[in-house]
């Protein structure tokens, strides 16, 4: 676990359905607010490769997101949503957990590359002004 700046960097070891706990245990440790945390997830409805920035706001019933919520006791905590689209043929959960099809990858390879410049774009300009630059 790295932390650069105010923002902590780490990868969870945890369930999804989990995820608070490690995340807010961590930045309890680093003594970094929720507000500073930036999350980044899997949407369903969102189409595939649209990015979406808040600062805040519910889960959006995302079990993960619901987690982190709760384990910070605020919805003020801002997150990067990265569209996955919704499953066609498919249950949600084989959706999330498979693979994207051999067509879909150009799309969610160059949605990546873009969340990572709304990461750094965040940190470096604060989030608001990646808000403004990603979500459009």
């Amino acid at each position: 676990m790295a932390k650069a700046g105010d923002t902590l960097l780490c990868k969870p070891l945890s369930y999804m359905n989990a995820s608070g706990e490690g995340i807010c245990a961590a930045a309890r440790f680093y003594k970094v607010p929720a507000t500073a945390v930036l999350v980044v997830l899997d949407d369903m409805a969102l189409p595939l490769g649209k990015l979406r920035l808040r600062a805040r706001g519910s889960s959006g019933g995302h079990n993960g997101l619901e987690s982190i919520i709760q384990s910070f006791g605020t919805e003020e905590v801002p997150r990067l949503r990265v569209g996955i689209g919704p499953p066609e043929k498919r249950e949600s959960v084989s959706h999330v957990l498979g693979r994207f099809a051999p067509d879909e990858m150009p799309q969610i390879r160059q949605a990546l590359d873009r969340a990572v410049e709304a990461i750094v774009t965040a940190q470096r300009d604060g989030l608001a002004a990646a808000m403004n630059a990603f979500n459009v």
